[in-house]
């Protein structure tokens, strides 16, 4: 398939068939993932493919809490989890907040359920000692994380990148048997979709990009 189709055309999908993934097909797809940037070269990425239906359960249960959350953020005009603004939503004030399945759910229905990790020891979090939440650290794993879903659209395949039970991170992690030293960084079920999006809506590049300041010309368009 074309670069640029795979690109265009790669959604968040939650609704597979029933139709298998042959260890070869994933296997393919780690083996042209595995070339994603990182930083120094350093491929701090481990990768736990998920088969133990009582481990897809355990992780399934820890992210109710943090949907539930997150539901009840929305519900309040909130951006869900955001790290900018204090939030007004609780766990006891969510606590009667419906979880929609479909938040869960995919832990334990989709074909195949992928758990990327990545070692914070090979890591250079260069935005550590700022005074706000990190993101610098996900340049090192993130682009192996979607050349793993590109890979797999490319297959025929279809996925979403989870990160909901992170919020519950020391159970993953000796779910997983982690060292100290790993974060779990996301979950990827993957399987054939049950329909392929071929049209995906995002702004316009004029949108989101301008010259020399943030406040500056628009540029594109």
């Amino acid at each position: 398939m074309d670069i640029t189709e795979v690109i265009r055309t790669t959604f968040a999908c939650r609704e597979w068939t029933e139709d298998p993934v042959s260890d070869e097909t994933l296997a393919r797809i780690l083996e042209h993932a595995r070339f994603a940037p990182s930083g120094g070269n350093r491929q701090g990425w481990r990768v736990i493919v998920v088969r133990d239906p009582d481990t897809r359960a355990a992780i399934a249960q820890a992210a109710e809490r943090p949907a539930r959350r997150y539901v009840a953020m929305q519900m309040a005009g909130e951006g869900p989890w955001n790290a900018a603004f204090p939030s007004s939503v609780t766990d006891e004030s969510a606590a009667d907040v419906r979880v929609p399945r479909r938040l869960v759910d995919t832990y334990v229905d989709a074909p195949v359920l992928l758990a990327i990790c990545v070692d914070l020891g090979v890591v250079a979090s260069v935005d550590k000692e700022l005074d706000r939440v990190g993101v610098i650290s996900g340049a090192s794993i993130y682009p192996f994380v979607w050349s793993v879903l590109l890979m797999a659209r490319n297959e025929g395949l279809g996925g979403v990148l989870t990160t909901i039970p992170i919020a519950n991170e020391p159970e993953l992690k000796s779910l997983l048997n982690l060292p100290d030293h790993y974060a779990v960084c996301a979950f990827l079920p993957l399987g054939v979709p049950k329909r392929q999006l071929t049209r995906l809506k995002r702004g316009p590049v004029e949108g989101f990009t301008t010259i020399d300041r943030f406040d500056g010309e628009s540029f594109g368009g």
